[in-house]
């Protein structure tokens, strides 16, 4: 547990190279056609991928609009300033969606969201350009440092996550992850304190996972497996803290 309370390793900042890797990705983002082809009338998503508290966060809880005004897309929808000519908002959030249903390109999320959400926008899975991921385990019962702790097998399936996300959506550049927020007032077992706090750490050993691969040339983490954002996943960084 190298850097405890930080989000990177050495600081609240990515390190240069990573850093610099992410930008780059951020300015080839571009509009695009369904067919993924440039396009200077086309559009690019920006989508959210998780749980309940992910759907709240983006749109609603019933995650489909009109969203809640202090949401993220609620927010955007009131600022004037915000462009609205290519990149589209697109909530892939659903209730009671645990990480494992992410796993998988072929769970029934992604064709959910191919056929509820994107399509009656225009757009297709190749206009998918940036994720904000936000997933937890429910029922944990094991806690950091133990070392089959529930954080370790949210990390393992968030690697799982962000290959299959490279898989459904071939030009995805960018993944912004987040941990739980507080749960301090829960009153289950769905997913109560230590662990919402603890997940915390399943996003940093991610990003560390591939900051790590990425400098070294071989995978270093194995629970997070391959990472390589030049061919099977996807640049990751924070996204907001929101514990």
């Amino acid at each position: 547990f190298t850097d405890l309370g930080l989000l990177y390793p050495g600081g609240n900042e990515p390190p240069p190279a990573h850093a610099a890797a992410g930008l780059a990705r951020a300015r080839s983002v571009a509009p695009l056609d369904v067919a993924g082809n440039p396009d200077p009338d086309g559009k690019y998503a920006l989508l959210s991928i998780g749980m309940s508290n992910t759907t709240q966060e983006f749109c609603s809880g019933g995650s489909t609009p009109p969203c809640d005004s202090g949401s993220f897309m609620g927010q955007a929808a009131g600022d004037q300033t915000v462009n609205r000519t290519a990149p589209v908002l697109v909530n892939g959030a659903r209730g009671g969606q645990a990480a494992e249903t992410w796993e998988s390109p072929s769970n029934p999320n992604y064709d959910r969201i191919r056929d509820e959400r994107l399509q009656p926008l225009g757009l297709s899975e190749k206009q998918v350009q940036v994720v904000w991921l936000k997933v937890a385990n429910p029922g944990p019962t094991r806690s950091l440092p133990e070392t089959n702790a529930d954080a370790f097998v949210l990390e393992r399936r968030m690697g799982n996550i962000v290959r299959t996300l490279k898989t459904r959506y071939p030009n995805l550049k960018l993944v912004f992850a987040s941990s739980r927020i507080y749960a301090g007032y829960a009153t289950t077992t769905l997913n109560p304190e230590p662990y919402a706090y603890e997940s915390g750490f399943s996003v940093k050993f991610l990003v560390q996972a591939q900051i790590d691969q990425m400098s070294s040339g071989t995978i270093q983490d194995t629970l997070a497996g391959d990472l390589t954002y030049d061919t099977v996943a996807p640049w990751i960084g924070w996204g907001p803290y929101l514990w």
